[in-house]
């Protein structure tokens, strides 16, 4: 199989887009859409973003204002609210009034909460670092609130129910989630049962 040396770039393809919102000085409202996301902890639950910091972010200084966000994950009905946020800034517009969204006030930070997600985390910020372009801001999650429709029986959060925006950055394009292949944890520990009994996978 032949491989080829691909010029230097993040490499951060696929990736699920968020929402950040975070009150300003003024107790205005602010959003912006994102991509660079991940889970950092488990104990406590953490979440780890990354902001462009070359350039003025208006829901960056309103979150370090504050020591707060709430993050939230828009389902693909709402590609075009989520991606005007992320193109758009707040010093120029209301962005939140424009595309008709609402807020109410988180209960564990002082953050909005955009009531059209149908899942938000409410997070304090425990550490930020700069790493080249970006801002990373790492969330202490204080509160989940989830749309009872999006959760199966055991009051779990079902992908295919939340249906959300997954960013491809190397063709520049939204997808979404795609169909199930195996239980998680599953075909590995068949694997390792098979090599401990000597046999070929």
């Amino acid at each position: 199989m032949a491989k080829k040396e691909l010029k230097l770039h993040a490499v951060v393809s696929p990736t699920e887009t968020v929402v950040v919102s975070a009150y300003d000085k003024d107790g205005k409202a602010d959003a912006c859409t994102l991509a660079f996301y991940m889970v950092s902890s488990h104990v406590p639950p953490c979440v780890t973003i990354a902001i462009n910091a070359t350039q003025r972010r208006k829901t960056l200084a309103d979150m370090l204002e504050n020591n707060a966000f709430v993050l939230g994950f828009p389902s693909i009905d709402q590609v075009r609210e989520a991606d005007y946020l992320g193109v758009e800034s707040g010093y120029n517009s209301d962005k939140l009034k424009d595309i008709g969204f609402s807020v109410s006030n988180a209960k564990t930070v002082h953050a909005p909460i955009i009531n059209e997600m149908l899942l938000s985390l409410e997070c304090e910020i425990v550490h930020t670092v700069t790493v080249g372009s970006h801002m990373q801001v790492t969330g202490e999650v204080k509160r989940i609130l989830a749309d009872e429709s999006i959760l199966n029986e055991k009051g779990r959060i079902v992908l295919e129910k939340l249906k959300p925006i997954i960013y491809d950055e190397e063709q520049m394009r939204y997808l979404n989630v795609g169909e199930v292949i195996s239980d998680a944890f599953k075909p590995g520990a068949e694997m390792k049962k098979t090599l401990r009994r000597g046999e070929c996978v």
